[in-house]
């Protein structure tokens, strides 16, 4: 399993940008997200009661800080994403978001111990670079101004989510800890719900369709092989799966909804693998065994 989490985890997570171009448009946005937390938290939460209860006390001591990080992996950085492209493409958004694993990779080294070789940073580095390949766009036009303001602190609340959850709560069960920070994203986005959104809903069949993937593929499956990658992982190594988000988002887009598909993102695609190669000590370990 833990060979496949990381194909499985990035596909689902990649898959939930198509979902949402089919069905959010339907309903308001953080009523969307407080109904799909408080559902996907809600299923897991008697799932784990009923199979594994004895497991819940390993949370002990640990309940407010476990959801303190869901809130910001789930609602802070989903709520902010959301208003970022209100303002910004999507293309910038996927830039923006490419960040996010050198910057988990920067501070996990003071705050978590983590080291990283040469070959590894330069790595984080080739995968940014094909995102921005991917995403078609020249880093030198980016503008300031509220959306890139709202994508910056998109990413940066799932950098510091993942952060706190590393060094607070790893080794919590990731099944309990996903259901425990499901619930409280799900309260904050409620609240944010009462205090600024003029709801709407079309329960559509796409819109359905749409909660219904996103509360098993991601919120269940991606976010909970995401807090099982972190327990057994390095933060850094398991934030750079992201890198391939934005290329495998513009296969499905292709193969799916029938979207254009330009050579550059393919190398882009490519450039972000090689970039996650290097990143998990693949080149290292072979420069290693040569050298025997």
């Amino acid at each position: 399993m833990a060979a496949l989490a990381p194909f499985v985890f990035i596909s689902l997570w990649s898959g939930a940008f198509i979902a949402v171009r089919a069905g959010l448009p339907d309903v308001s946005p953080l009523f969307f997200l407080a109904v799909r937390f408080a559902i996907a938290g809600s299923l897991l939460a008697l799932a784990m009661s009923l199979w594994r209860p004895a497991r819940w006390r390993d949370l002990r001591g640990k309940w407010a800080i476990t959801a303190l990080s869901g809130v910001l992996m789930n609602g802070v950085y989903l709520s902010a994403a959301y208003l970022a492209m209100t303002e910004i493409t999507g293309a910038t958004m996927a830039l923006v978001g490419s960040l996010q694993p050198i910057m988990v990779a920067v501070l996990s080294g003071p705050l978590l111990g983590d080291r990283f070789s040469p070959l590894q940073w330069l790595g984080f580095a080739l995968g940014t670079a094909g995102v921005a390949l991917v995403a078609g766009i020249n880093v030198l036009e980016l503008k300031t101004g509220p959306g890139m303001a709202w994508a910056i602190g998109s990413v940066v609340s799932m950098v510091v989510g993942t952060l706190i959850f590393m060094r607070y709560s790893r080794g919590v069960p990731a099944a309990h800890a996903n259901a425990v920070q499901l619930l409280a994203a799900g309260v904050f986005c409620g609240v944010l719900m009462l205090l600024f959104e003029d709801v709407r809903v079309a329960w559509t069949p796409a819109s359905v369709g749409t909660l219904l993937y996103l509360i098993f593929g991601v919120s269940l499956g991606g976010m909970g092989l995401y807090l099982f990658m972190l327990n057994s992982g390095t933060a850094g190594k398991v934030a750079a799966n992201f890198y391939l988000t934005p290329g495998l988002t513009a296969v499905f887009g292709f193969v799916l909804l029938g979207e254009t598909l330009p050579p550059t993102a393919l190398i882009g695609f490519a450039m972000a693998m090689a970039g996650i190669w290097l990143v998990q000590g693949r080149g290292m370990r072979a420069r290693t065994r040569d050298s025997r």
